[in-house]
């Protein structure tokens, strides 16, 4: 979820494609059976209230996923090759399961560029139909947007094998059919990493003691830089958290299809506070 080229990050579109490097899975719905009733056979279970429900994905669209829990349990062990944990949201107020550092980049980036307002950690189990068997698979998040709901699944390009081909290719019928969106998180843009963790180290509340606030708003509407409005303020270091602040919170905007540096254009938010 990024903006559009060109286009300032306030205006919070849910357009991937300016973080992520698309990875498609229309070439691999070849294998699975959708013929006539598909969505009758294929069901999902989620769980909620510490008990688990199932229904066929013809009536998932009515069901209410974002109250559920996830649908199975987070596990720490050691030797094992990748790191669960939790991640804060400041959209959600809440700490949400990751079951890698790759998942939990991913939550930061729906935090940030997402419009989010909930998300749920392995909301579901897919039983789906193949030409010569049944299968399941279980998405990485389900997450609600102003803009609609994205069912999600990440696993780093040079991981991604031909079965999970096939199961991605699943969990995107499945959303097409509820009028979700889909994607799948293989790699991100060389700069995004290092932009989400920019903005990110000032999410948190922070005060303005010295009122440098207004001045940078103001001076936002003058079409400079970032490292310019920096240097507009008597404390530029104070002045440069405040920014970040600003940024993550969207009374600035700044064009996500470039890295974050002191030559990117900064633009005040249409009715930020001055």
């Amino acid at each position: 979820m990024g903006t559009t080229a060109g286009e300032p990050l306030w205006s919070h579109r849910a357009a991937w494609d300016e973080l992520l490097v698309p990875v498609s899975v229309e070439a691999d719905r070849a294998g699975l059976d959708l013929g006539e009733g598909w969505s009758d056979r294929w069901t999902v279970t989620w769980k909620t209230g510490g008990d688990q429900v199932c229904c066929p994905v013809r009536d998932l669209v009515r069901t209410p996923m974002v109250d559920g829990d996830p649908i199975r349990c987070f596990s720490w062990q050691r030797e094992q090759r990748h790191r669960p944990g939790l991640q804060f949201m400041v959209s959600t107020g809440r700490h949400h399961g990751a079951e890698s550092l790759e998942e939990a980049r991913l939550l930061l980036a729906l935090d940030f560029a997402g419009n989010l307002v909930d998300v749920v950690s392995q909301p579901m189990r897919l039983r789906f139909g193949t030409a010569d068997k049944r299968r399941s698979h279980t998405p990485d998040f389900l997450a609600v947007t102003r803009q609609g709901v994205w069912l999600i699944d990440v696993r780093p390009e040079p991981l991604i094998k031909e079965k999970d081909r096939e199961s991605f290719a699943a969990a995107a019928e499945v959303s097409l059919a509820c009028g979700w969106h889909y994607v799948v998180v293989a790699r991100w843009r060389d700069h995004v990493s290092s932009s989400l963790d920019a903005f990110s180290s000032q999410r948190r509340p922070l005060s303005d003691p010295l009122g440098l606030r207004p001045a940078l708003l103001a001076s936002a509407r003058k079409e400079l830089t970032f490292g310019e409005l920096a240097a507009t303020a008597t404390y530029e270091p104070l002045a440069r958290a405040q920014l970040l602040h600003l940024l993550w919170h969207r009374q600035l905007g700044v064009d996500l299809a470039q890295p974050l540096a002191d030559r990117s254009p900064v633009m005040a938010a249409p009715g930020a506070v001055t």
